[in-house]
């Protein structure tokens, strides 16, 4: 099988003579997606949005334009499912922009079954198409892309859910628990070629998903919040964060927590 790299347009990273940064955001629409995309455009980024809801999508990338009186955002509807169009969008998506510097992969779903009594596999499955596969669709042409080109940033949305198995949520929790794997792998292979990944685990955001959420909300922030802590995490190269940053030290006390003890929370 032929790699796809070698069917693909060359990357261009910004350089000091082209010092206007390209990247990808692929879950746009709203929430962090919506404030990253807004923080990036007034950081002076070119950016491609990807979502499923084309009218949410559309307002986006007109606001932004409008505000900066020019093209910094570009609509691309796509649902992260359907990985078959993930290559010609890809390409025609770096043809577009001239190059590419940063990928953004914050797609992500959260179907609660209904109690800690309730199971539903086809919601399960979902969550896992959309919140890991998904993403592995998108980030491993991209990684192979970016390792051949030696420079990028590739930064995936994960969350504490994926800490630990709580009993509130398997089937989110196995998903975002795969992805901080699977990002975790990236950046074991990718550091060494001067492309840095970085792992984002948000507590509890207020987004349309929050809402989704069962029980207790504590320490919730603002998208905008979560979206001022990825740029100065993306512009310090780090390799992970939690926002807001009081969730590093929630979760490694959780982490602690003895099973026998863990499985008896109601969360």
């Amino acid at each position: 099988m032929r790699s796809f790299v070698s069917d693909s347009l060359k990357i261009v990273p910004a350089t000091p003579l082209s010092p206007r940064r390209r990247g990808i955001i692929i879950g746009a629409s709203e929430g962090i997606g919506a404030a990253l995309a807004r923080r990036l455009a007034k950081e002076g980024y070119t950016l491609a949005l990807i979502a499923r809801q084309k009218d949410k999508l559309n307002a986006l990338c007109a606001e932004i334009n409008t505000s900066f009186n020019e093209t910094r955002t570009f609509a691309y509807v796509h649902d992260v499912a359907n990985y078959d169009e993930v290559p010609a969008l890809l390409l025609k998506i770096i043809a577009d922009l001239g190059g590419l510097d940063t990928v953004v992969f914050m797609a992500g779903v959260n179907y609660p079954p209904g109690g800690v009594d309730k199971y539903n596999f086809e919601n399960d499955r979902k969550m896992i198409e959309i919140n890991l596969i998904g993403a592995m669709a998108w980030l491993s042409p991209v990684a192979e892309m970016f390792q051949n080109a030696k420079a990028g940033q590739i930064v995936g949305i994960g969350s504490v859910a994926g800490d630990r198995g709580r009993i509130g949520n398997p089937g989110y929790n196995t998903s975002k628990a795969g992805l901080a794997t699977y990002l975790e792998a990236l950046r074991n292979r990718l550091t060494r070629h001067g492309v840095n990944v970085l792992t984002v685990k948000p507590g509890f955001v207020k987004t349309e998903m929050m809402k989704a959420a069962q029980g207790a909300t504590p320490f919730a922030i603002e998208p905008e919040k979560a979206a001022d802590d990825i740029y100065a995490a993306m512009r310090k190269r780090k390799q992970l964060i939690y926002t807001a940053s009081l969730w590093r030290w929630i979760m490694l006390a959780i982490q602690h927590v003895p099973s026998v003890i863990f499985r008896r929370m109601s969360f």
